[in-house]
């Protein structure tokens, strides 16, 4: 099993980098995961990952990437509710690389 060291914390990662334990999620174990696949978070990215913990916290599930763009459309607006947008911020793929950040599991059939 891999680690991240976060702020002298070994954070366990699974061979694609998703935490083993959600638990040990917080901004700087994402900040972490970001630059390690050369992204750098801003408040836009901050917006979808709170967005994501919430919907995960409340359905205990992530979303698929249809229900997660109309779910944003609905709350954040039509311009941040859409595919595009989400893959300018997360550019290896809006939701698994959203998820991975925000230290959920890795969605089903995401390969």
């Amino acid at each position: 099993m891999a680690v991240i060291n976060v702020s002298g914390r070994d954070i366990p990662v699974d061979q694609e980098g998703f935490l083993t334990d959600l638990t040990d999620w917080d901004r700087d174990v994402a900040q972490a995961l970001a630059v390690e696949e050369g992204v750098t978070l801003d408040a836009r990215h901050w917006e979808i990952i709170d967005f994501l913990r919430a919907y995960y916290a409340e359905y205990q599930l992530t979303p698929a990437l249809r229900i997660l763009t109309r779910k944003i459309g609905l709350a954040l607006g039509k311009d941040k509710g859409n595919v595009e947008y989400l893959l300018s911020l997360f550019p290896v793929g809006p939701l698994k690389q959203a998820c991975k950040f925000s230290g959920l599991p890795k969605p089903t059939g995401c390969v």
